[in-house]
């Protein structure tokens, strides 16, 4: 079946496409995992044919994903996955110098949000690829009809992963779909190293706060918050960690932080940031002890993290201070500020992951929709792990291009680890 005739982008500004051009190329220069596999795909043109629906943060790191699919023969639909993380030079260079369909706007409303998600579904994807399962979740229940062309599909968050085993579990889930999030060269790397550095990035960016003697309270513990937890911790912050899981509260404590209830931690904590996946981590009570000045921010994938309704219901007057800093005034006189509107941060005020991460994840990503062309049929309908020939691949590639070597098992040990006869 053909695709409708729908828009071929709907970019903020197609004169932005020649800074966005060279920013690419700057991420580019600090990918060189998914620069390799491009150039196979290139060669071998795995992908020809496809047509690809992704809903993805689109950043310069992201372009460069959309050129390696397209290397291997993909036509490429792609809308954002949150209404604040699109960077407007890339989308437009994306459209103008690679000719992908992109539709996204930095600060779209929901309605053209959804809009674009419509759009890129429109094209008859046979793949999707997903970061938060808005897509699958548009597929599923408003364009149904498209679901018999479709192979599988991919995931890149936490937050995404568990709305999907939700719907796989309800029977709803139609298709295969590969937990990307779920690697290790993934969250090992991009959702402890990069969340860690893009959240106080983003932070630092929107406030120009010095965060060396505060009180620095994470919700969750979490590769993400394990990450967020070590950067604060090394520019000095007092990290204080909340949780709701005995074992993740436990690491945190062994790991050096303090760990209490977030009721207590709303009374001392200074700045917040949230990583739980889990609605309201800072809820409308949390608010009520908040001390004057506190600043909420939110890292994870969805702004339902901080009770915003709640906030906004409490406050007596609310303006903004900066670019993405908002102060919502309390009947007593505290002031609170919220920052990038409870969305994600490192996105909303910064420029997300740095490459060097990104670049594993990417890689993680191109080479699963390979896996599924290949096996897509054959799988259940169910949420999938990325094959560990696939994670070990990119780990090993990552290494080639540091200049770096590690050993391999001697035929003894091998003969060794696989033996059960020998004993003390």
């Amino acid at each position: 079946m053909s695709a409708i005739q729908v828009p071929t982008s709907d970019v903020k500004d197609l004169g932005l496409a020649s800074l966005g051009k060279l920013k690419i190329e700057w991420a580019e220069a600090h990918m060189p995992v998914l620069r390799l596999v491009r150039e196979r795909f290139t060669r071998e043109q795995p992908l020809r044919g496809l047509r690809i629906a992704a809903c993805l943060h689109v950043t310069t790191e992201t372009a460069n994903l959309v050129r390696t699919l397209q290397a291997g023969g993909a036509e490429v639909s792609l809308c954002a996955s949150n209404p604040l993380s699109t960077q407007d030079d890339a989308a437009a260079s994306l459209v103008a110098d690679y000719g992908a369909s992109v539709y996204a706007i930095k600060g779209e409303d929901d309605v053209t949000y959804y809009r674009h998600i419509e759009q890129a579904l429109a094209r008859h994807p046979q793949v999707t690829m997903d970061d938060g399962a808005d897509l699958v979740t548009v597929l599923h229940t408003k364009r149904s009809e498209l679901l018999p062309e479709v192979l599988g599909g991919t995931e890149e968050t936490t937050t995404g992963v568990i709305r999907l085993r939700s719907m796989a579990e309800a029977g709803a889930l139609r298709y295969p779909i590969v937990a990307v999030n779920e690697a290790m060269t993934k969250h090992f790397f991009d959702n402890r190293y990069g969340t860690g550095q893009s959240t106080i990035d983003g932070i630092l960016r929107a406030t120009n706060m010095l965060l060396a003697g505060r009180n620095f309270v994470v919700a969750g513990y979490g590769w993400c918050g394990r990450g967020v937890a070590r950067r604060a911790s090394g520019l000095g912050a007092h990290v204080i960690v909340t949780e709701v899981d005995p074992v993740r509260a436990l690491e945190a404590v062994m790991d050096g932080y303090r760990v209490m209830p977030m009721a207590e931690a709303a009374a001392v904590g200074e700045i917040f940031v949230t990583t739980t996946g889990d609605i309201h981590a800072v809820s409308e009570k949390d608010i009520e002890r908040l001390r004057d000045g506190a600043v909420l921010a939110n890292s994870g994938h969805f702004n339902v993290e901080i009770d915003i309704s709640a906030l906004r219901r409490v406050a007596v007057s609310s303006r903004h201070m900066r670019p993405f800093v908002e102060e919502f005034v309390l009947a007593d006189g505290r002031r609170v500020y919220l920052l990038g509107e409870g969305r994600l941060i490192n996105l909303a005020a910064a420029e997300g992951h740095p490459a060097e991460v990104m670049d594993m994840s990417f890689a993680n990503q191109s080479l699963s929709v390979e896996y599924l062309v290949k096996h897509g049929q054959g799988l259940n309908h169910t949420v999938c792990v990325v094959p560990i020939d696939i994670d070990r691949e990119v780990a090993r590639l990552k290494l080639d291009a540091m200049g770096l070597r590690i050993d391999t098992l001697t035929e003894e040990q091998a003969r060794y680890l696989a033996s059960w006869e020998s004993g003390t």
